[in-house]
């Protein structure tokens, strides 16, 4: 397996790697504010297990749902100017919520929005310390 794919338009790293960096970024994420606020509950026999079941879930929730919410609302994400965004990311950690039951509870709708703003942000340093430095360090060695 390649680390690098290089195509015409761009070097990008290999999608598997990419998914599994941002599936144990979202894991991290929701394990650690499980034990921060109160309002947000995962499982406490196995934390682990259900917060990286939920990666999963909202993995595939963001690959099929994300993009028809996304073109329903962009009237309404570009009136708000981007701030209607953070609540389809809401949207889609209550549908998980509701997928995974009582072993994954966000009880509080503002909870669940820090949330969603957190995943974002874990999203950008990953990106941002992670992925692009593999990148440019492959490319100095082209």
């Amino acid at each position: 397996m390649r680390l690098i794919v290089v195509t015409k338009e761009k070097i990008r790293l290999n999608r598997f790697l990419e998914w599994l960096l941002y599936f144990i970024g979202y894991s991290l994420v929701f394990f650690l504010i499980s034990r921060v606020f109160k309002s947000f509950y995962i499982d406490s026999t196995h934390p682990l297990l259900f917060s990286i079941l939920a990666s999963f879930i909202i993995y595939i929730l963001n690959k099929t749902i994300k993009p028809i919410l996304v073109r329903l609302t962009i009237p309404v994400t570009a009136l708000t100017l981007g701030l209607f965004y953070p609540f389809i990311n809401l949207f889609i950690l209550k549908l998980t919520d509701w997928i995974l039951g009582k072993y994954f509870n966000i009880l509080n709708i503002w909870v669940a929005l820090i949330i969603s703003i957190l995943i974002s942000i874990s999203n950008i340093i990953i990106e941002e310390f992670v992925i692009k430095p593999i990148i440019r360090k492959v490319r100095t060695y082209e």
